[in-house]
Formats: structure tokens, sequence, C-alpha cells
């Protein structure tokens, strides 16, 4: 599975350089708390340092408030992950098919949005460092990294902001399994319109679904 993915960050205009990183993603984190909807185009990148072998995906994100959220891949196509406010829904036809994944809002929720369990009370999370300035997609960055105060999903992470509007540009996490996943941001649009039929999911006819919370309930 490739479990993903992420909500997002605007804030107003700042001197990134004479921030500290615990600043930089406070800033960060108080925009996030304030974005109503969001839109993005993304590319992936799926890293086993074992092997040294590659995996790129790209798709589109689309979140509303905390509660819903929905992750359409183009490469692979026909992948999709969706909360949509009831159950978070993994139907991943290119590793897994015939099958679709139902999870339980809070246990699948953190990690599909993983810039939420970025920003949310960072600092209570993290201990945070500099990792430099860098551009992504054009952009002028700076990245701080983040390492865990206790056990989580992911052993460190690494995240992009923009120096002209803190957006968050780009991010990588190293799971627990030493996977590296990348997340580069190509486009972004906060607080527009969006459709509620992105949150939408059907299982397709003959696919089989595994609902984790009832398995896990013995029924």
């Amino acid at each position: 599975m490739r479990p993903l993915l992420f909500s997002l960050a605007f804030a107003l205009p700042l001197a990134a350089g004479a921030q500290s990183p615990e600043a930089t993603v406070d800033r960060a984190a108080s925009a996030y708390a304030k974005v109503k909807s969001a839109r993005a185009a993304f590319e992936q990148t799926l890293t086993n340092p074992l092997t040294g072998n590659s995996t790129t995906a790209r798709g589109e994100y689309v979140q509303q408030g905390s509660g819903k959220l929905a992750v359409t891949f183009t490469q692979p196509k026909g992948d999709r992950i969706v909360n949509d406010g009831r159950a978070v829904w993994v139907y991943l036809p290119s590793s897994a098919p015939g099958q679709v994944i139902k999870l339980s809002p809070s246990a699948g929720a953190g990690s599909v949005d993983l810039l939420a369990t970025f920003l949310t009370s960072p600092r209570q999370k993290y201990t945070m460092s500099g990792a430099g300035a860098a551009t992504v997609g054009g952009r002028a960055t700076h990245a701080v990294a983040l390492v865990p105060r206790q056990p989580m999903q992911f052993t460190k992470a690494t995240v992009w902001i923009d120096d002209a509007d803190a957006t968050l540009r780009q991010f990588e996490v190293t799971d627990n399994m030493g996977l590296v996943r990348r997340v580069r941001i190509t486009k972004l649009t906060l607080n527009g319109p969006v459709d509620r039929k992105a949150f939408a999911f059907t299982p397709p006819p003959g696919v089989k679904v595994y609902d984790q919370a009832a398995m896990a309930g013995g029924r």
C-alpha cells in the first residue's frame, strides 16, 4: 500500500532565513488551522534504500475541513484513497487488485493525511532542526527536519516551507521499515470550491472489501 498524504498551509510573507526552525513550522501550523479546503497536484517518489529501487506516482489531492480527503492517482491510473468522513477507503488496484481496505477514520487518517500529523501541535510532537535552503518547483524554500519525540508511523521527516508565502511545497518521510517517501506539490489552490462528489467512494463490482474495524472486532 502507498498510504499518503497531505494537508496544506498558507500564511503571510516573511524573511524565512531570520526565523528558527520552530518558528517556521509554527507559522505553517497556525496557517494550516485556517484552511477550509485545498486542492493540489503532486508527484510522489517512493524509494527502498535496501534495493535502490524507486517508483514514481502522480495525482491530485482534495481536502475539505479536517474530515474529508481524497487522493486520486493519475499514475498509476485508477488508484484512490478516500476519507468520506465515515470511513477511509484504500483502493490500489495497481498493487493489490481485487480488493479494497476499509478503515475507521481514526485508524486511517494519520497514514493518509500526513501534513495534519506534521502541523498539529508540532512542538509537542517533534524535535526540530534546520535542514537548509532549497528551490522546489521554482520556489525558494527552507527545510526543517522533524524527529518524533514518541514512536510514530515514521522515524523522521523533512518539510520544505515556501519563503514567500509559507505554503508547504514538499515533504519527505522515512517509515519504520526504512522506505523513503517524498511528495512534491506541483500545483496548489487553497480555500476554493470543492465538489462533494470527490469524497464519494463505492467499491467496484466484484472487488472484495476488507473491513479492518470489523475484523479487529471479531465480526
